[in-house]
């Protein structure tokens, strides 16, 4: 999880038109080690996707970080239950979180190819408990292992919620992605 958000500030950086970076000034962003940071980026490296200079690093090929951001990302779910309401009644009802997956591409990026029937958010899974209690049957609300890097942002990165639809089986989750990442080809191009 740690190494993630390496790659989650690499890249929102860098669709944000940062293209050059230091180990130290993303070990603070991060708060994690150099040690760490410098771990996380060897295999970006390795691939070619950065290129190394005396006082940092420069990127290279951001698709490429992405898509192997994309393959070793855990979903890790902490809390999980079944609601009866509809989707639009579960998210307007959710304690403040940060939507991921459908919903975060809905409300922050405007992408809505089709209709889903799970919610996926990062946020206090006790929280999440006293809204929606336990209850079997499908589950659809699905709370995820979050860190403190991710919930320093005021909405879900595009690129979190690219790696998170990459990561889920249904269908519409190719729907949804096909659409995220034509956004953020739009900004790489």
């Amino acid at each position: 999880m740690k190494i993630e958000s390496v790659y989650r500030e690499i890249l929102t950086s860098y669709l944000n038109n940062k293209k050059e970076f230091t180990q130290k000034a993303l070990a603070e962003v991060c708060g994690l080690s150099i040690s760490t940071v410098n771990y996380s980026l060897k295999p970006l490296q390795k691939m070619g996707s950065i290129a190394k200079k005396i006082k940092g690093f420069y990127v290279t090929d951001p698709k490429k970080i992405l898509l192997y951001w994309a393959s070793i990302h855990k979903m890790e779910t902490i809390y999980e239950t079944h609601y009866d309401g509809s989707v639009q009644e579960t998210e307007s009802l959710m304690p403040p979180c940060l939507f991921t997956a459908y919903s975060g591409a809905k409300f922050y990026y405007n992408i809505n190819p089709s209709d889903y029937s799970e919610v996926f958010i990062y946020g206090n899974p006790d929280e999440i408990k006293k809204r929606f209690p336990f209850r079997s049957g499908i589950t659809n609300v699905i709370c995820l292992k979050t860190d403190e890097h991710l919930m320093k942002y005021e909405s879900t990165p595009l690129v979190q919620i690219f790696v998170d639809l990459w990561n889920l089986n249904t269908w519409y989750a190719k729907e949804f992605l096909k659409e995220a990442e034509e956004k953020i080809n739009e900004v790489l191009e």
